[in-house]
């Protein structure tokens, strides 16, 4: 029985990723990358560094709580790269990675998709909420 190396089995396990299980490390990654923070932190560092607050103010609506857990889940998966410069007082800047560039450009088309197709959504929800009423 021939016997296979760690190389080998990581990339018949990447052959098998089957998002629509459970417990797949996809299924998970797409848990995340659908969040509506993530997509706005995202795109908002599509176009270069930003300092936190700076990211605090660009997304209206998130609390610094939620923008915090947001950039160390998006540093720990390697989408974005936290820097740290000594100074008073300390500078902190987060950007994409590479990865987090090549998400971005998917992310930037739902966010467009969304922006172009809100009228139409708004219409089809008052459509729908105007038949079940009746």
């Amino acid at each position: 029985m021939p016997t296979t190396t760690a190389a080998q089995r990581r990339e018949q396990a990447r052959v098998e990723y089957d998002a629509f299980i459970r417990a797949c490390p996809t299924n998970q990654l797409l848990d995340r990358i659908s969040d509506k923070w993530v997509s706005l932190v995202v795109c908002a560092l599509a176009p270069g560094p930003m300092r936190y607050s700076e990211l605090g103010r660009k997304i209206a609506g998130v609390s610094p709580k939620m923008l915090t857990q947001t950039l160390r889940s998006l540093e720990r998966d390697g989408i974005l790269a936290r820097t740290v410069t000594p100074s008073v007082p300390v500078r902190v800047d987060y950007e994409l990675t590479p990865l987090g560039l090549s998400l971005s450009l998917l992310l930037a088309g739902v966010k467009e998709w969304a922006e172009t197709h809100i009228e139409e959504v708004h219409e089809a929800r008052e459509h729908y909420d105007g038949e079940a009423e009746g």
